[in-house]
């Protein structure tokens, strides 16, 4: 086997276990948030949950299989170092990124509906 191939094997490996990891860590640890976020309402939520962890997959996965060159050539040791530490260094900053936006999202969502709850509360206090 070559350079090459080795290194993008483990590439492919090691993006596929980041991957589940952090979408099961991130499946697990989020119910209770988006439950949270809407207002309670547990099917919505775990609906949401499931879709997020799909979504995660498809994006992550897809743009790291995206990320390999099959025009690339790595001939050393240091070259693979090189490329595995830059290609799943970007992985992990994307997958940040989508994970700071579903909570950015899910929180907007939440305060939305804590305002429109807070109207409701006020308008059925005073009739």
């Amino acid at each position: 086997m070559s350079i090459t191939a080795a290194t993008f094997l483990i590439y492919i490996v090691a993006v596929v276990l980041i991957t589940v990891l952090v979408a099961r860590t991130l499946s697990k640890n989020g119910a209770l948030f988006l439950i949270d976020g809407f207002a309670g309402n547990e099917p919505l939520a775990r609906s949401v949950n499931h879709l997020l962890v799909v979504g995660f997959y498809l994006i992550n996965l897809g743009f790291a299989l995206f990320q390999l060159d099959s025009h690339k050539s790595i001939q050393t040791l240091d070259r693979a170092i090189v490329f595995l530490s830059k290609n799943i260094g970007l992985v992990m900053l994307i997958v940040g990124a989508m994970h700071m936006f579903n909570l950015y999202i899910i929180g907007r969502y939440r305060s939305e509906q804590m305002r429109i709850m807070e109207k409701k509360a006020v308008r059925d206090t005073s009739a």
